[in-house]
């Protein structure tokens, strides 16, 4: 058996009048919310790119470029069901994803049992092998003033 395990991260601008998705759940009256070429599913794309990492496909940058229309808008739940059609052609299955989205505001514990079962169902997986933790960052740097999100992901994958 041959485990690999991958890093990923990803930031996205926090605007006014923009939906916040996280792990496809929307959050429900958020001041603010992302700003991206896709959906700016924060969480996702951090997932996105520890997979792609794990698996040697390089990143969420390569494979789905922002100057390419066909992403334009674009769900980041397709990009995830497209990255595990690629790991699995390379003959890879996920083990477990374990993440952290860093925001000041709103509080999101509320959400994550439900960001947890989607991103579980999204990856085909228990949601026991798919962890989602959230942290302020005590109101310092980008996340602290509110000007952004971040996500940080690590993946195993095994064959």
């Amino acid at each position: 058996m041959k485990i690999k395990v991958g890093f990923g991260y990803d930031v996205h601008r926090l605007k006014e009048g923009e939906s916040l998705i996280l792990a496809g759940v929307e959050i429900e009256n958020s001041p603010l919310g992302t700003v991206g070429h896709s959906d700016a599913d924060v969480l996702i794309h951090a997932v996105i790119d520890s997979l792609l990492g794990a698996a040697n496909l390089r990143d969420i940058g390569f494979q789905y470029p922002d100057n390419d229309m066909r992403y334009k808008g674009i769900k980041s739940t397709l990009l995830l069901e497209d990255t595990l059609k690629k790991i699995s052609d390379k003959g890879y299955s996920i083990e477990n994803i374990d993440s952290t989205i860093c925001l000041q505001s709103p509080k999101i514990s509320a959400y994550i049992p439900k960001m947890q079962e989607n991103l579980a169902g999204l990856l085909n997986l228990p949601t026991e092998d798919v962890t989602i933790k959230a942290t302020t960052t005590e109101h310092l740097g980008f996340e602290g003033r509110q000007e952004g999100v971040s996500a940080y992901a690590v993946c195993l994958i095994s064959k």
